[in-house]
């Protein structure tokens, strides 16, 4: 990011530390459950397109919860939001440990979904607020929470899919009763006013030309990401570890473009520059992966670039989103991450259809294809969308607003 923290990242509040464990938590149940995919659809004797509807369900309540997560901690609180969110994922985790079918997990995934988008759409605000060192230490804090979660999220679920395909599920469970332990007895309740949002601004804030634009482009590129990330497990072949250690090398190189990267990109290009630079490089990638789909290292290649070339997006999609409209940011991320996640949660059982229907391949060309929509849109907007390249840096505070965009 662009903010510069004014004091110690590591110097920090026991609330902060808190939170921020989990958050790591929380980013960690993206990919938790990649590499049991296959491992499901042979226990629970399910088909491949089932399996999948296992990311629809969580993205899709994910993001249509985030329509109305600021009307709710706008009058019950950060603390309460946090610990809902919190609980509601405890709670939905051991049920999926202990359903008996995979439609019993598709449904818990969804409860799983709402809690999520309770925790991280409260989580930055609470971190900026509690934080030692300024809000730019806060925000370095909270992406290095992002990319650890994402990173570290497929390798403990390869570790423990190893055992059973229960076991990631009983992973969250206990980590994340740890997390609402530590919530409940670190996090003070803010003595701030509140100040109620009104439940139709999400909506509105999506008749702003600029934000539309960017929304749009985010679905159709949401679709490529979630082919990448929850479609390859199948055509991998690989066991429980092997596509845990496989999503681990993508998160890593996710969160190292994210955190570095792009932003050295972006004091050296413009915003829509990268975006039309790098959506492109990502479609050229995809089609890469559909056609080596049947040579498993040179797919796991295809899918480390993928994760380099998706950090760079993330970033520079957040500041374009953080710099798109003059509403408040908590606003702007609700009403933009809600139509994103409807690109993720369509992209898994279309994939899974495709596949069946056609073959292996023909999932990433229609991923590569709707990133080449994502990036027609961005060039058809671009003259809506000129200011988002201007120079100059908005509070901090706007920043980690709109950063739980591109949390989940």
């Amino acid at each position: 990011m662009s903010t510069t923290p004014t004091g110690s990242v590591w110097k920090q509040p026991a609330q902060v530390w808190a939170v921020a464990f989990a958050c790591v938590v929380a980013f960690m149940g993206i990919g938790l459950v990649d590499p049991i995919l296959p491992a499901i659809a042979e226990s629970l004797q399910a088909s491949p397109f089932e399996t999948e509807l296992l990311f629809t369900s969580y993205l899709l309540v994910t993001g249509l919860a985030m329509l109305v997560t600021s009307w709710i901690s706008s009058r019950i609180g950060a603390k309460a939001t946090l610990l809902v969110g919190l609980g509601l994922i405890v709670v939905f985790s051991l049920l999926c440990a202990l359903s008996g079918s995979v439609d019993a997990v598709i449904g818990f995934r969804a409860g799983w979904g709402l809690g999520n988008a309770l925790f991280i759409s409260t989580a930055l605000a609470t971190i900026v607020g509690a934080a030692s060192g300024g809000s730019g230490a806060a925000i370095v804090l909270y992406e290095a929470a992002l990319g650890l979660g994402i990173a570290v999220g497929p390798l403990l679920g390869g570790l423990l899919g190893e055992l059973s395909w229960r076991g990631p599920f009983f992973g969250v469970v206990a980590l994340m009763a740890i997390g609402f332990i530590a919530v409940l007895t670190l996090v003070r309740r803010g003595d701030e006013r509140r100040t109620p949002m009104p439940f139709s601004a999400p909506f509105r804030a999506l008749r702003r030309p600029a934000l539309a634009v960017l929304a749009v482009a985010a679905l159709f590129y949401n679709i490529g990401f979630f082919v990448l990330l929850a479609f390859s497990p199948f055509p991998l072949g690989f066991g429980a570890m092997g596509i845990g250690f496989t999503f681990f090398g993508w998160g890593v190189a996710l969160a190292i473009t994210s955190v570095w990267v792009a932003p050295l990109l972006m004091r050296r290009m413009s915003r829509t520059a990268i975006i039309l630079t790098t959506l492109p490089l990502l479609a050229v990638d995809l089609v890469m992966a559909g056609l080596v789909s049947g040579n498993p290292p040179a797919l796991v290649a295809c899918i480390i670039v993928g994760g380099l070339l998706l950090g760079i997006m993330n970033t520079v999609l957040t500041e374009a989103v953080m710099e798109a409209t003059d509403l408040p940011r908590s606003v702007a991320s609700s009403a933009y991450s809600a139509v994103r996640f409807l690109g993720g949660a369509m992209a898994p059982p279309a994939a899974a259809a495709l596949a069946h229907a056609f073959s292996d391949t023909v999932p990433y060309l229609f991923a590569a294809g709707s990133v080449l929509i994502a990036a027609a849109t961005v060039l058809l907007g671009r003259r809506v969308l000129a200011h988002i390249d201007d120079e100059g840096e908005g509070p901090a505070e706007d920043a980690a607003a709109i950063l739980v965009g591109d949390a989940a």
